[in-house]
């Protein structure tokens, strides 16, 4: 007999859920608070359409802890095509928001089926990757799991929302754990490298260094006989890529993408412009000193200095008004829960729930650590919500259903054999 599901959940990754969204809604409620008396049933406040969101995402949990655990591996394929379909229809019934085409409209609310695809995404990647067939280290089912990741993506992209489109590069996660060399992840870290390096100095100064620390690894290493030709076609790989960084730059990135990278890089300063969202955040952060100014009493966050700080910029309110020790102690969660779903996801019997466990660990890890280093200046503005914190439904949704699908998982392993 399957022992109960309420008895073999982790109450410890539950208890860190609602511990992010209850610091969450507490700073929402601050950086939204107006000369208002509170209300929950004012819905003009967006501290209070976050507390209906709270209330109906019980609802979602319900339902993913009610539905079979098998279900979600035999449907993985239908979720990830209705998910795709999804994304599409946005072309033709999308509503634009802040220039994106990313929402349906249903009345007062508004969905985006971006936050809802990345769970489909990682159960379809799953159930590609526990097919007996198929073999992570063969390059044609390589191909094939990109294409799953790529897809969904590339629709994303011309929306445009190129910050929900790089989400997708967490699936590199499960995909190294499984099997995929690490050469793979070196190249991308490197051409990553490359890239700001270029737009910090000439192509050629860059390719010219290159070339001078292969050089001196082909000297030191002369006695070894390395291969000359592998460092050449290395070398001219590079060239080629170096040298086309700033038409890349110029020409497929937009205007207020490129303003933001000179910003992070230190080549431009626009404080007043494209830079004061980020530049207010600093000031906001660093004002907060070591314990904060107190909830309800930043003055940088009454005064409304920081655009978006209810959403994007929710992490700079905790900075402001909890300081030094209360940011760290938000990090301190977020780090403690991706440290458990990975425990959690090493011990799981099957691989389709192992991978997908690693899935949801790679897409919090990349939305908590852009969305951290871009409040904090470290990192461009592209518009990256804080998991389970940032006001949203669809992102509370949306990470929600991603968690408590792993959580369904991994209460039904002691079934599983």
């Amino acid at each position: 007999m399957p022992k109960s599901t309420i008895a073999t959940i982790d109450w410890l990754t539950v208890l860190l859920f609602i511990l992010l969204v209850g610091f969450g809604w507490g700073n929402i409620y601050s950086s939204s608070l107006e000369d208002k008396a509170f209300s929950l049933t004012d819905f003009s406040q967006v501290y209070a359409k976050q507390a209906i969101w709270i209330v109906l995402t019980l609802v979602l949990i319900i339902m993913t802890q009610a539905i079979e655990a098998k279900f979600y591996e035999q449907f993985a394929g239908l979720i990830y095509v209705i998910s795709i379909l999804s994304l599409l229809g946005l072309f033709l019934f999308g509503k634009t928001i802040s220039g994106a085409t990313s929402w349906y409209q249903f009345g007062p609310a508004s969905l985006q089926p971006s936050e809802f695809a990345k769970a489909a995404t990682a159960l379809a990647l799953a159930k590609f990757l526990s097919d007996m067939q198929t073999n992570i280290k063969y390059i044609n089912h390589q191909l094939r799991a990109f294409l799953i990741i790529a897809l969904p993506a590339l629709i994303i992209i011309p929306q445009p929302d190129p910050g929900s489109a790089l989400v997708y590069a967490a699936f590199f996660f499960p995909l190294y754990r499984e099997g995929l060399a690490a050469s793979y992840l070196i190249i991308g870290a490197s051409a990553t490298v490359l890239f700001i390096l270029t737009l910090l100095f000439k192509p050629l100064w860059v390719v010219l260094a290159i070339t001078g620390i292969i050089i001196i690894y082909l000297i030191l290493k002369r006695k070894q006989k390395p291969k000359v030709s592998r460092f050449l076609l290395a070398l001219i790989v590079i060239t080629g890529f170096c040298f086309s960084v700033n038409y890349i730059f110029n020409n497929v990135f937009e205007q207020r993408h490129r303003d933001r990278f000179n910003i992070v890089l230190g080549k431009e300063v626009d404080a007043k412009g494209i830079g004061y969202n980020t530049n207010q955040s600093q000031i906001a952060i660093g004002s907060g000193g070591w314990t904060g100014k107190g909830w309800k009493e930043g003055t940088q966050t009454k005064g409304g200095f920081v655009p978006e700080q209810h959403t994007d910029y929710i992490f700079s309110t905790v900075g402001e008004e909890w300081g030094f020790l209360g940011a760290t102690l938000i990090i301190v969660l977020f780090v403690a829960l991706l440290l458990r779903l990975i425990h959690l996801a090493e011990r799981q019997k099957t691989q389709f729930s192992r991978v997908y466990g690693y899935s949801v660990v790679g897409i919090l890890f990349i939305h908590f650590a852009i969305n951290i280093g871009m409040v904090t200046g470290l990192m461009p503005t592209i518009g990256i919500p804080l998991p389970f914190f940032s006001y949203g439904g669809s992102g509370l949704w949306g990470f929600t259903i991603l968690l408590f699908i792993f959580i369904k998982l991994d209460a039904n392993r002691v079934n599983e054999w």
